[in-house]
């Protein structure tokens, strides 16, 4: 089959591989008629997540036809045509009990955090979605049926960033009527963080990039007032003095792939920084006194200069990490 697969840094190549295979009672084969392609797959592709093996399929948002199913498969049956969530979650750990897919016990044998599709053997070492046809694991929990009259761009987006947007803003970020929100990040993400603010009664919503076509398309939506952080030496500051001491709640879709100075370049290139920490420095400086700011963005595992400070002495409350979805 063909496959868009991982081969170093900047180096991602449209493949022949060979078709993925049941390896486990519970696995099910899925013929993808959808996939999309992730913020968070850049980061792979920049190199700054590690343990990716060259060859690694990507991709964590796709959806297609049951094409094959081991035999302890219960709830789908071939011809079902299913959306994949991106955790792998075996359904049965206290973490899958408690709704907290995306932190699974089981489906990762290389460490602590759960199973992810195309992300590596940090997350687990499953071959992703952006492929003809892709291996589920724990095919009775993960894959979901969805109705035959709703076409697959009305519904891919739940495998990923519908529900992680959701997540960030609603449940992680807690918004609630008549917040002022920030968002940094106006790409896909951060657009559904945006509307989902709106829907959740936030008075004032602002949006923050660099990129105009993205802050034009973000100041067409309701509610938003758009900032391009070049414009300004402080963009943190700035935002709290146009909020007379700082947002309620401010979603951080950015991540590590911030723009980065010239020593987070350096250093992430020695791998002593997992990118940059402008966004979250930023985060920290446009939040008021006890507001949240809610992380949607990948962070790596090593960052210098943290402002660990800012975040205690103002009562900022910090939530991150991967929706259960």
């Amino acid at each position: 089959m063909k496959a868009i697969t991982y081969n170093g840094m900047q180096d991602v190549r449209v493949e022949k591989v060979e078709d993925p295979k049941i390896q486990k009672p519970d696995d099910v084969i899925i013929k993808v008629t959808s996939t999309a392609i992730c913020g968070s797959d850049l980061h792979i592709f920049r190199g700054t997540v590690p343990k990716v093996a060259r060859g690694t399929v990507l991709g964590h948002e796709a959806m297609g036809i049951v094409e094959e199913t081991g035999k302890d498969i219960a709830e789908l049956k071939k011809g079902d045509r299913v959306i994949v969530p991106f955790p792998v979650s075996c359904g049965h750990c206290w973490y899958c009990e408690h709704d907290l897919w995306s932190l699974c016990d089981n489906s990762n044998p290389n460490g602590e955090v759960g199973g992810l599709f195309g992300y590596g053997d940090l997350y687990g070492g499953y071959d992703g979605g952006q492929a003809e046809y892709m291996r589920v694991p724990y095919g009775n929990v993960g894959p979901k049926v969805v109705p035959e009259e709703l076409a697959d761009e009305q519904v891919l987006f739940l495998t990923d960033i519908l529900p992680t947007s959701y997540w960030g803003t609603l449940v992680q970020g807690g918004v609630k009527p008549d917040d002022t929100v920030v968002v940094l990040g106006c790409g896909p993400v951060g657009l559904l963080c945006m509307k989902w603010a709106a829907f959740g009664g936030a008075s004032r919503i602002i949006a923050v990039d660099n990129i105009p076509y993205r802050l034009k398309h973000a100041a067409g939506y309701d509610r938003v007032e758009t900032i391009n952080f070049d414009d300004y030496d402080n963009t943190g500051e700035y935002i709290k003095q146009i909020t007379h001491g700082g947002a309620d709640v401010v979603v951080d879709c950015v991540g590590m792939d911030g723009k980065r100075s010239a020593l987070e370049t350096a250093e992430t290139l020695l791998k002593i920084q997992g990118g940059s920490k402008s966004a979250i420095e930023m985060s920290s400086q446009a939040v008021r006194k006890g507001g949240t700011v809610s992380i949607v963005g990948v962070y790596g595992a090593r960052y210098n200069m943290f402002p660990f400070g800012d975040f205690f002495s103002r009562g900022i409350t910090l939530k991150m990490g991967q929706c259960p979805a």
